[in-house]
């Protein structure tokens, strides 16, 4: 049975050892998913620019929210979409997808979160998919505002497409205590986005998550200064998934196969116009076999 925690993040680059720095929560060795969401990193705020060259996905989708800066997205569906703070980019992969991410117009900060949902059976295979939102429900409470980017929060729903039950807020609260409303059934995360959120009595430090586990209907939130905060939540994905790279699926095998089909520029992943053919290439391989993702309580 799970137990609530707090995972702290961990520095890795974004898209090669020169890339945009970013601080990784998801998936950690105790908590390797809150419902379907298993990856979550948190970029900036930074002035250097995000350069993701194409690369590939399978089994999951990417969820995109920035909170400063411009992303241009371009997938091999033929999107070319320019990604304004306050709007949504999901794309779902299926059996395969490419895409790349560039910062866009004139330098300036980048922060953001970037998200991965996996992908239940019976929509991890089949037809790529890709989906911008500029108009997002909001709603207003007591001392906080939140915009709703997946799944539904305080009565109001996203249109994001979304295959498990899930939600993914955006709150912005004042100095203070305040109570929120939560999903009884559904494991839920807090990231303190740009500062310290305690969190049921649990002080939390920026850039942490605070896992709680299901079983509440009701969560205090207290701040001592204007903060942002990213929600995430969702019923416990009960599918065994096996994570590598950019890819999930349920197999070592599996994994294997959709590294080899990037190498050699199969069908499957299409191609991102732009790039002059570059790509990232995929990484070796590990010595041992992939085994499933388990949560360590």
């Amino acid at each position: 049975m799970s137990h609530d925690r707090t995972i702290e993040s961990r520095e890795v680059p974004l898209g090669g050892l020169r890339g945009l720095r970013v601080h990784r929560t998801l998936p950690s060795k105790e908590l390797p998913l809150i419902g379907a969401w298993c990856f979550l990193d948190h970029f900036g705020p930074t002035d250097d620019p995000m350069q993701v060259l194409p690369h590939p996905h399978t089994g999951l989708q990417t969820v995109t929210w920035p909170f400063e800066g411009r992303i241009r997205h371009r997938d091999s569906l033929g999107s070319d979409v320019v990604l304004e703070p306050g709007e949504l980019n999901l794309m779902t992969s299926g059996d395969g997808v490419s895409h790349s991410e560039f910062s866009h117009g004139e330098p300036a900060p980048m922060h953001g979160v970037q998200l991965w949902v996996a992908l239940p059976d019976h929509r991890r295979a089949g037809p790529a998919a890709f989906e911008h939102l500029p108009d997002l429900p909001r709603v207003e409470g007591s001392g906080w505002t939140a915009v709703v980017f997946v799944g539904s929060f305080a009565g109001r729903t996203s249109e994001a497409t979304v295959h498990t039950p899930l939600v993914g807020v955006e709150l912005s609260l004042e100095p203070g205590r305040h109570e929120l409303d939560l999903a009884a059934d559904f494991e839920h995360g807090f990231l303190g986005v740009d500062g310290e959120v305690v969190v049921a009595g649990e002080p939390v430090e920026q850039g942490a998550l605070r896992y709680l586990a299901p079983g509440r209907a009701r969560v205090a939130l207290e701040v001592e200064r204007a903060t942002t905060v990213v929600l995430i939540g969702g019923e416990p994905f009960a599918e065994e998934i096996v994570m590598w790279w950019n890819f999930i699926g349920r197999t070592h095998d599996e994994i294997e196969a959709a590294r080899a089909d990037w190498e050699a520029h199969a069908p499957r992943y299409g191609s991102v116009e732009g790039h002059d053919g570059q790509v990232i290439p995929a990484p070796p391989m590990p010595h041992v076999r992939l085994r499933p993702r388990v949560r360590r309580d």
